[in-house]
């Protein structure tokens, strides 16, 4: 027997769809500051690693482990920004978030110690929370309530922009510190992601509508949702799918071009194929949002999962060969983002949109702090193990997941 929360309307409250340029208009500013927010907030720390470590007199793994923190405490923020969106929208939250962040670049620009740098990645931390994929998903969801094609071609349009956040910040990143220093670099990133991210985060992102009684009527609703979806199986099928696939994930991102050098092959090969990660993910987003016309979302993405799983296991196999390593590599690459845009899929199906910022907030307590612990587990056990043994925990997390979302689909 369905609980209310499944049995919701698919499409349940904002007004109906956007018009079409409006709807695009946000699209776009979304994608233009996902881009730079995950560029400046995110990718460019592993540039400014070892010029901080120098400068600051700390090892490599204490300045790592600032960004370990911030993703952590996005994690801890991720349910009370969820009710936060679906109450009141993302105008406000997401222009306080880029204010926050700004902020918070600017003064990790003049750190001089390991607090310091921990108490500002502390407030990096809130303010990915309020800025990145999660806030800007809920948002889209809600400006496309009632248009089911529009919300994917948006999530899709979203993620492809946004996926060549490193392959461009990166260099540009390496470029300004080769120039100017980190200190001057840092600066000049948080300008550009506060002229961008600010305005368009204030002025393009709507509010919500509701007001009074029907606020008052809605957050009864949204709280009845989110309470029968976190006592029923479902929900946490969930949970435990998107967060073993993204610990997989995290854990590939963060290892491969170690373990590819491992194995024998040259730097500028193993960095080629890790940069290959960004490309591929494109890759498997067309490729899911075009079956999704054809084949239930769960499955087309328990399907991508286990195959994943399978070229984890294969690569301590055929890794050796370049043919081998390349083979490994693009068929893991094809899943590595695809889970951003089958989540908000399968929720707003099973749920409706009224309470999706909530659900999505408390799936990513679990799945976001998965994706900043498995990798520091990973290197533990390559270094107790052996990186044979990391693939094969990739492998099972795969499995996990995927065998999840095959429950999932047959309730």
């Amino acid at each position: 027997m369905s609980s209310p929360a499944e049995t919701a309307a698919p499409e349940q409250q904002g007004g109906g769809p956007p018009r079409s340029g409006q709807g695009w208009r946000v699209v776009a500013a979304l994608a233009v500051t996902q881009t730079i927010g995950y560029g400046v907030l995110y990718y460019a720390f592993s540039v400014f690693l070892a010029p901080m470590a120098r400068d600051l007199d700390a090892g490599n793994a204490q300045i790592a482990a600032a960004l370990t923190l911030s993703v952590l405490i996005a994690a801890l923020c991720a349910p009370l920004v969820g009710r936060w969106l679906d109450a009141r929208g993302g105008r406000a939250l997401m222009t306080t978030g880029s204010l926050l962040g700004t902020a918070a670049v600017l003064a990790w620009s003049r750190v001089e110690s390991l607090p310091q740098l921990y108490a500002v990645f502390a407030l990096v931390g809130v303010a990915c929370s309020m800025v990145l994929y999660e806030a800007a998903f809920a948002v889209i969801v809600s400006l496309y309530n009632g248009n089911e094609r529009g919300r994917a071609n948006g999530l899709l349009a979203l993620t492809i922009v946004a996926g060549f956040a490193s392959s461009i910040f990166l260099p540009l990143t390496g470029l300004l510190v080769d120039r100017h220093g980190w200190r001057t670099a840092l600066v000049i990133l948080a300008l550009i992601y506060g002229v961008a991210a600010i305005p368009l985060h204030a002025f393009v992102v709507r509010r919500r509508a509701a007001t009074g009684k029907a606020e008052t009527t809605s957050a009864q609703e949204r709280a009845g949702i989110v309470k029968a979806a976190t006592r029923a199986r479902p929900f946490w099928l969930l949970v435990i799918a998107f967060t073993a696939n993204g610990g997989a994930v995290a854990t590939v991102a963060v290892l491969l071009i170690t373990y590819l050098i491992h194995l024998g092959h040259s730097p500028v090969l193993a960095a080629t194929l890790a940069g290959l990660l960004g490309v591929l993910s494109v890759t498997g987003r067309l490729i899911t949002t075009g079956l999704q016309t054809r084949l239930p979302a769960a499955l087309i993405a328990a399907a991508i999962f286990a195959l994943q799983g399978v070229a984890a296991l294969l690569l301590p196999l055929i890794g050796r060969t370049v043919a081998g390593v390349i083979g490994a590599v693009l068929l893991f690459g094809l899943g590595f983002g695809i889970a951003s845009i089958t989540l908000p899929h399968l929720l707003v199906r099973r749920y409706g949109t009224t309470a999706y910022a909530s659900l999505a907030g408390r799936i990513a307590v679990f799945s976001v702090a998965d994706k900043a612990l498995a990798p520091l587990g990973a290197v533990a056990l390559a270094q107790a193990a052996g990186y044979g043994w990391v693939m094969g925990a990739v492998a099972a997390a795969c499995a996990i997941a995927a065998f999840a979302l095959l429950a999932y689909h047959r309730l």
